[in-house]
């Protein structure tokens, strides 16, 4: 019998069924207009389009550093805590916090632009993460070349050795985003000393006062810290002084 099996000839084999792919739905738009779905960078992967925006997020302290005002508020509240002659209060955290929420006050408007020109097409798929990079600089280098001084935008022209411009709104990203962060410094520098005067004056009164009457052994800024705070808080600084900053980026 197994001599019988071995000499029939063999069936032929049944035909492999090709497997069929189905077909890969694309997701339904989002209900919710603020909705944030990665789709892809309009005809790229998904993938490409989380490593964009991982990428991205790396960059975002330098951003907020060079690129917007939080450097100056930054120095300016800086100034102020040591003119009031506090070396604790308000805290680092307490300060970054406010120059950060001072920040998106004054970048809300570009913040809408960059959202409306650049994102919201990117996630419709009309334009790749390229396109949508090249939009979000535009209003960028608008904002930042309002602020920016001529005589360091002409600094950095010289040394990278580039035509002069018949504009500011002309200047690349190499010469615009380093002029510009000279700007934030030398801007928050004078607010700083100018900040730092009045204050000045107290320290020096209260000095010469303790000087005249011999109080050797008291040191002055057990005096004059109560004072400046006292005059701090009687003319409103914080409102004052938030107020003045504000208006300086109308």
């Amino acid at each position: 019998m197994l001599l019988a099996q071995m000499l029939m000839p063999p069936s032929p084999a049944s035909p492999v069924q090709p497997r069929t792919s189905t077909p890969i739905q694309p997701s339904p738009a989002p209900q919710d207009p603020n909705e944030l779905r990665i789709t892809g960078l309009g005809s790229g992967s998904t993938q490409w389009t989380i490593f964009v925006l991982l990428t991205f997020l790396t960059f975002i302290p330098g951003i907020l550093i060079c690129m917007t005002p939080f450097a100056r508020l930054l120095i300016v509240f800086h100034f102020l805590r040591q003119a009031l002659g506090l070396q604790t209060t308000p805290s680092n955290q307490t300060l970054i916090g406010l120059s950060m929420i001072m920040t998106f006050f004054i970048m809300q408007p570009v913040g809408q632009v960059i959202y409306r020109d650049s994102v919201v097409p990117m996630q419709m798929g009309k334009i790749t993460a390229v396109d949508a990079l090249a939009r979000a600089g535009a209003p960028m280098h608008q904002f930042m070349s309002h602020y920016v001084r001529e005589k360091d935008a002409a600094l950095f022209l010289e040394m990278a050795k580039q035509p002069r411009p018949n504009s500011i709104n002309d200047l690349s990203f190499r010469v615009l985003l380093p002029a510009y962060i000279l700007s934030e410094l030398k801007a928050g520098f004078q607010i700083g000393a100018v900040l730092f005067l009045p204050f000045l004056v107290v320290d020096m009164v209260v000095a010469s006062i303790t000087t005249s009457v011999g109080m050797m052994q008291l040191p002055p800024v057990v005096i004059s810290t109560p004072l400046k705070l006292l005059l701090f808080l009687m003319v409103d600084g914080w409102h004052l002084l938030i107020g003045a900053l504000m208006r300086s980026f109308n």
